[in-house]
């Protein structure tokens, strides 16, 4: 059972965590909106550079961009927070049907890995080449999203022991 307990805390922190990454982006879109606008852009990558012309200097996809992370990130807190709430009320169930109560908590996770590995550290870093700028750059932070979320999917996914008694 502690174990059970102990991946429902932690799910539960991390749905906090992401809840509150998505409403202060909504609650404060200004604060994030210049580095969405500048990724997009590529005008602080090295100015020798011959991938500028995958950059996006429309306003209106910008906007697009910063609100697809948004609701990708609200999704994720969303799912982790109602998988918390599943493997709560299923920590006192056998092991299969605690198993099967982790289902919307990986989905959860995942959009969670699929926004900051493949939006940020594939598509913004690599595409746009993020990496190359010292003002801009999020990989690093993207990247310790990622793998915090990528450890607790192999964490949850591991099978669980019936409840003694």
């Amino acid at each position: 059972m502690l174990v059970r307990l102990c991946k429902i805390a932690v799910l539960a922190a991390i749905a906090l965590w992401i809840a509150l990454v998505a409403f202060g982006n909504l609650s404060d879109y200004g604060s994030n909106w210049p580095f969405v606008q500048h990724v997009l852009a590529m005008d602080t990558i090295f100015p020798s550079a011959h991938i500028g012309y995958r950059a996006i200097h429309s306003p209106l996809l910008q906007h697009a961009a910063y609100a697809l992370i948004i609701a990708v990130e609200t999704l994720a807190a969303v799912l982790c927070w109602l998988g918390t709430w599943r493997l709560w009320r299923a920590r006192r169930c056998t092991a299969a049907a605690f198993q099967r109560a982790k289902r919307v908590a990986v989905l959860g996770l995942t959009a969670g890995v699929l926004l900051w590995l493949g939006g940020f550290v594939a598509i913004g870093g690599e595409w746009f080449g993020m990496w190359m700028s010292s003002q801009w750059n999020g990989i690093a932070s993207a990247f310790r999203f990622a793998i915090v979320l990528l450890a607790m999917l192999l964490w949850l996914g591991q099978r669980d022991d019936e409840l003694e008694g």
